[in-house]
């Protein structure tokens, strides 16, 4: 157990000081869980307590008093204000559940106690119930978040940091590795590929309140492999992922669809042998344009695969990872350069991808059927997209502000038709 106060991370520090009135800072996992015998909740709040021993940060609260906040202790912590029951959900359908889940994400978490709680939501008319599991992005970023859950709530879990994440490629054992000086001659061309090329306006560009409305919808793994393995050139899942997302988003914004629209991807450069203790945040990005008038599902599939992998050829996650940080030694750099990469002219919508558990999972005895993942909308960003992989599914989540923009459902149910387009797509150029 950590009893000294620890600094948090610059990246830490940075997402805690978003955190706004309208910005909740936290991410959110779903979890839904077979229909069978209602959960416990006292034996549920005994089982997490007796995991927590190795995850100092699940005991830890961010002390600010004198500007600079670190990990502190938390004292008295008790397990009731972590592991809860939400009470009126009882009985809620698909929507009804989704009401209740966007209502949690538009809470903050009580930074007088430690950032992460685990709501119990249901039993649900049809007998299943769900836990929405919240965290703080400064305590965890995508793949930390699964790592916290696998270590205090899931049974015979299986992670592995690689799965269908858009992780950095890095150079094969082979290959020489790059001096300090030939890395910093490729920053600037991988700064006008990520920073130099400011996007179209598009609808979601708007400032944003504190509501939040949510929709999921759940895909195949395997059809998603099998659909990039089918291309000339192979596209990876995050491609074929980023193609129904895109014609989703066609389908959606209709007669107001740009050409294009640029998304952020986030990702992920956590090491495949890192601790699950290993927490906080180690993101980069690439910036991708989204072709939204080709009506052809293959095409579009292709401009984005060969994009991709351009970008990730040339290591520009690593490399933007590297300049933000050596940026690190002059606050108004890396703060200016933070506004340039998260403004509005640089991308409309943030499409994250985190690899979760590989085999099946259960909570307390009972089978996980799906997890869904969720982060809010930022400033300038009314709309956010996340998917998250379980034992050969997708689940694709969607929260928007429905303030600025309503019917978040209808974007759900465009985006499962784009998937059902694209499989048709492929078996029509197969046969």
């Amino acid at each position: 157990m950590i009893s000294e106060p620890d600094p948090l991370s610059a990246d830490d520090a940075r997402i805690l000081a978003m955190e706004s009135d309208v910005l909740t800072g936290h991410t959110l996992k779903l979890i839904i869980i077979e229909p069978g015998v209602p959960l416990d909740l006292d034996a549920m709040r005994a089982a997490v307590v007796a995991r927590l021993a190795d995850q100092p940060r699940a005991r830890q609260r961010v002390e600010s008093a004198d500007g600079q906040p670190r990990w502190v202790l938390s004292e008295g912590f008790d397990i009731a204000n972590h592991v809860r029951r939400r009470v009126g959900a009882e009985g809620a359908t698909t929507e009804g559940l989704w009401r209740t889940v966007g209502a949690l994400v538009s809470e903050h978490l009580d930074r007088a106690h430690p950032l992460w709680t685990l709501d119990l939501i249901g039993p649900l008319a049809d007998g299943r119930e769900a836990i929405a599991a919240r965290m703080h992005h400064a305590m965890v970023d995508g793949i930390a978040g699964m790592r916290f859950l696998e270590a205090v709530l899931l049974d015979a879990v299986l992670l592995e940091a690689g799965g269908a994440s858009m992780h950095a490629v890095g150079r094969r054992e082979s290959e020489q590795p790059l001096s300090c000086s030939q890395e910093w001659r490729r920053m600037p061309a991988a700064v006008l590929r990520e920073l130099g090329r400011p996007g179209p306006a598009s609808p979601f560009n708007r400032p944003v309140t504190s509501a939040r409305e949510l929709a999921f919808v759940a895909v195949q793994l395997k059809e998603l492999k099998a659909i990039g393995a089918s291309r000339p050139e192979r596209a990876t899942v995050n491609d074929v992922l980023l193609a129904v997302v895109a014609g989703g988003l066609s389908e959606w914004l209709g007669a107001h669809a740009a050409h294009s629209l640029r998304a952020q991807v986030p990702v992920s450069l956590h090491h495949r042998d890192e601790s699950a203790t290993d927490l906080g945040n180690r993101d980069s990005f690439l910036n991708v344009d989204l072709p939204l008038t080709i009506s052809d599902p293959l095409r579009r599939l292709d401009r984005i695969s060969a994009q991709t992998r351009t970008e990730k050829l040339h290591d520009d996650p690593a490399l933007m990872y590297d300049l933000f940080h050596a940026l690190g030694r002059w606050s108004w750099a890396t703060a200016a350069a933070h506004r340039i990469a998260d403004s509005s002219r640089e991308f409309s919508v943030a499409i994250s991808n985190v690899p979760g558990p590989r085999a099946r999972v259960s909570v307390a005895g009972r089978q996980v059927e799906d997890i869904f993942t969720s982060s809010e909308p930022a400033t300038g960003h009314a709309l956010r997209i996340s998917a998250i992989s379980c034992a050969g599914e997708m689940g694709i989540g969607f929260c928007v502000d429905p303030n600025v923009l309503p019917r978040v459902a209808a974007l759900a149910e465009a985006t499962a038709a784009a998937y059902r387009g694209l499989q048709a797509a492929v078996r029509g150029h197969a046969s």
